[in-house]
């Protein structure tokens, strides 16, 4: 260990990442906080540029008091030299360092400086705690690379990070809780709501219940949000699915189908409706990069953490999305959680559950009802059979659906990696995080984590300046980039 405080390193700065920084720095350690946004806060609470002079950012959001305390809490640490806080570093590596003659044995990140992304620092630290978060999942359909065709969390991103709105006439569609506040959030901002096309059946809803009961501060919010949208006079449309945009040059309408039990689209359910915008999205997948490279036990749910937010991997932590989609009250629990337990790990000792029972109790309900949204929400069943051949997969390598399904039919591809060898899918920018649950998908085999070295894609000068950039420097200031 190093002499003095020991040094926790926090990549994500979202609701996660604040709880779990908070908790350590409140007990000792020394925090750097890493994160690509140039705020702290996360999607959940991501806030306008000051130079947007908004009045009430608070409008879009809920938990808002919630939000100023750790805002507050953040600026003492901050303060104190307690916290560093390293904005717009985009993380590409987490690893185990070795001990040096002047540092011992922990972890390195290594990130990207800036828009540029053309200088790296890397960080050591005696701990690390991934509070990495999720992205959306968007299956295609034919048209959904049109212009005006959004994910649900990128029109929220763009109300409460730049106040604009993505079109005039919007239809929200897809599956899960998300949508909610999305089309509340877009109607209460002046654009008229065509629609909100849900794929749920209402009547798998009780099987929520249970886990509802335990959860009453949800239901409210559900109710909230539903009263919201009656007065927007928003019209909801259940067991629906969106099955065409339509558009020459950009999206001018949708083609929206009904569901029957089986799944598939009621022959001659279909209805146009017209719009500028469509926020499509079906859930939430954990992001799980930095810990599947750094050899952390990962399946189709999160990283697997035990009741201490801590990974098979010593040394390692993790919290919130990363571990499983649940919701930023889980989020804050659990960072909370993983905070105080590395806070007593690197001193040695056990924490102590008596003074976290409250987290204790908040996670556990949380994760809880989290499971049974999952049970619930899920992705229509047969949403295959409505992606045409000519429809693009892979955006980045622009795969069609039909090269996919020649993959599989003709050259004999069981698994999502033969199909990338085969046809390139995955194999762009992106490297496969949006496009692989739709391969999986049309390929019909199991999506299964894939472990990536490097999270993003990084300049190969500085891959090779990566070995002398190193740094520990002292809490209060900037890393340096490499020489």
């Amino acid at each position: 260990m190093t002499d003095g405080p020991h040094h926790l390193a926090v990549i994500g700065a979202g609701p996660a990442g604040l709880a779990a920084s908070l908790a350590a720095a409140a007990r000792g350690i020394r925090v750097t906080l890493i994160d690509s946004a140039v705020a702290a806060g996360g999607q959940f609470y991501r806030r306008p540029a000051g130079g947007l002079g908004a009045r009430r950012p608070r409008a879009v959001h809920h938990g808002w008091r919630t939000w100023e305390r750790m805002e507050r809490g953040l600026a003492l640490h901050l303060q104190a030299g307690t916290i560093r806080h390293l904005t717009d570093h985009h993380v590409w590596l987490a690893e185990r360092s070795a001990a040096t003659a002047g540092a011992p044995a922990g972890f390195t990140v290594h990130a990207l400086l800036g828009p540029l992304q053309e200088e790296s620092v890397a960080v050591r630290a005696d701990a690390v705690l991934l509070a990495t978060g999720g992205y959306e999942k968007v299956l295609p359909f034919p048209g959904w690379t049109l212009p005006g065709v959004v994910s649900a969390g990128g029109a929220q991103a763009m109300l409460k990070g730049g106040l604009v709105v993505p079109g005039r006439r919007a239809v929200v569609a897809g599956g899960g809780p998300l949508l909610l506040p999305v089309a509340t959030a877009l109607a209460a901002a002046g654009v008229e709501v065509a629609a909100l096309v849900e794929s749920l059946d209402p009547r798998r809803l009780p099987r929520a219940a249970r886990a509802s009961v335990a959860e009453p501060g949800k239901v409210a919010e559900a109710a909230l949000y539903a009263a919201r949208l009656l007065r927007h006079r928003v019209p909801f449309v259940p067991r629906h699915t969106v099955v065409e945009a339509h558009g020459e040059g950009r999206l001018e309408a949708v083609t929206v189908a009904a569901l029957g039990p089986d799944g598939r689209v009621r022959p001659g359910s279909g209805r146009r409706i017209a719009c500028d915008t469509l926020a499509v999205g079906h859930g939430m997948v954990p992001h799980t990069d930095l810990a599947e490279a750094l050899g952390c036990r990962v399946d189709a749910a999160g990283v697997d953490v035990d009741d201490e937010q801590r990974t098979d991997v010593p040394g390692v932590w993790a919290a919130g999305e990363t571990t499983g989609i649940g919701g930023a009250a889980l989020s804050l629990a659990e960072g909370h959680l993983a905070g105080r337990s590395v806070a007593a790990r690197l001193r040695g000792v056990a924490p102590d559950p008596r003074s976290a029972a409250r987290a204790v109790r908040v996670r556990a309900r949380a994760r809880a009802f989290a499971s049974a949204l999952d049970a619930v929400y899920e992705p229509p069943a047969h949403w295959t059979d409505r992606v045409s051949d000519d429809t693009v997969v892979c955006r980045c390598e622009e795969v069609t659906a039909g090269r996919v399904r020649e993959a599989v039919d003709d050259l004999g591809a069981g698994d999502v990696r033969t199909v990338k060898l085969l046809t390139r899918a995955g194999m762009g920018w992106c490297q496969g995080r949006i496009c692989e649950p739709a391969v999986a998908g049309l390929a019909g085999c199991e999506q299964i984590p894939v472990r990536r070295l490097l999270a993003r894609p990084v300049p190969l000068g500085v891959l090779a300046r990566a070995g002398s950039d190193a740094d520990d420097g002292p809490p209060g200031g900037d890393s340096p980039p490499g020489p």
